[in-house]
């Protein structure tokens, strides 16, 4: 039987999915429709990115990623189509803007207690990149407005490896530099990083050591010092063809990171805009609440933090022969 366009893409459905409250209470609002059609365009965009993510994790949780496979390439190829979709959610803000308060207000009422809160694929979504439960903002009732059955997939997403998680395993699998050979890079390494801070960034010297030093398990950390050198190591000497792929997984995740944070603050601005200072349809404090989470919901925030370790490319210590070989072009002879 031949794919027809229209049925292949269920547009029976699609395009009759959208129900507005106010022609049920015969009080037609224009702007419901385009309310109703940019949240359903959010939840299809949260559903690709599960999709990606998903992939990515398959990917690393196998029990030995190939560095040198095209597996890696997939990797960042994916990571980048998931920073791009956010890119767009981001901008989505804008058509949304089109609607003014008044335009709002001719619907809001009824839509009471439906919430933006309760977009549970959001919160599956960041979950399953790295967000641990007791980092969330107001996580004593993060979940008090949803349907069982989500709450039940959130939880799932939560006890599972999370991309960050496998991130770490991944990164701690990679250790560049062997016994004491790699005691001695990083020695000679804070030497250097040391003659290259400011008076006033001193303080950066014992935090070098709590972030890189070996010492007790850390419940509060989300990478291990093993895997911080390494994601550090990743950083400083990218230029080689070895590094080229891992740096880009790496700023994926940053970019990530910086997407949904951008899409955090339009959202908290364009609520700020839309009502002000009421509360929200599903009665959380509004702005204020979307504040904090985007102050606090930080996933990824301790790669971020390496860049504070960095140092100029001419003042790096020379790699071993050796170490250099591995990580470039390899060439028969």
């Amino acid at each position: 039987m031949d794919v027809h366009y229209h049925d292949y893409l269920q547009l029976e459905k699609i395009l009759n999915a959208q129900s507005p409250e106010s022609i049920k209470h015969q009080l037609p609002a224009h702007d419901e429709m385009l309310f109703i059609v940019i949240h359903q365009a959010y939840e299809l965009w949260f559903k690709q990115l599960h999709h990606e993510v998903d992939s990515v994790g398959a990917i690393l949780r196998q029990p030995a990623l190939n560095d040198n496979s095209p597996e890696l390439q997939t990797i960042v190829h994916r990571l980048s189509r998931c920073v791009t979709i956010l890119r767009v959610l981001v901008h989505q803000v804008d058509i949304m803007e089109t609607m003014t308060p008044m335009d709002f207000l001719d619907f809001r009422d009824m839509l009471r207690p439906a919430s933006g809160f309760q977009s549970w694929q959001f919160k599956e979504l960041e979950a399953k990149l790295g967000l641990k439960f007791e980092q969330r903002h107001g996580k004593e009732y993060y979940t008090s407005q949803l349907k069982q059955e989500h709450v039940a997939v959130i939880k799932e997403a939560e006890a599972a490896s999370s991309l960050l998680q496998l991130l770490n395993e991944w990164l701690e699998r990679m250790p560049f530099l062997k016994g004491g050979a790699d005691a001695e890079f990083w020695q000679h390494y804070k030497e250097s990083y040391r003659s290259s801070l400011a008076e006033a960034e001193r303080n950066n010297l014992s935090a070098f050591d709590q972030v890189f030093a070996d010492g007790p398990a850390d419940s509060t950390r989300s990478l291990s010092p093993a895997a911080c050198r390494a994601a550090l190591f990743i950083m400083l000497y990218r230029g080689y063809p070895l590094l080229q792929l891992p740096f880009q997984l790496l700023n994926c995740l940053l970019e990530i990171d910086e997407q949904l944070s951008a899409w955090r603050h339009r959202h908290m601005n364009m609520v700020h805009r839309m009502i002000g200072m009421r509360i929200g349809t599903g009665g959380s404090t509004g702005k204020d609440y979307l504040k904090a989470a985007a102050d606090k919901h930080y996933i990824f925030k301790e790669i971020a933090q390496l860049n504070s370790f960095l140092m100029e490319r001419r003042k790096l210590p020379v790699l071993p022969e050796d170490v250099e070989a591995v990580l470039g072009f390899r060439h028969g002879g």
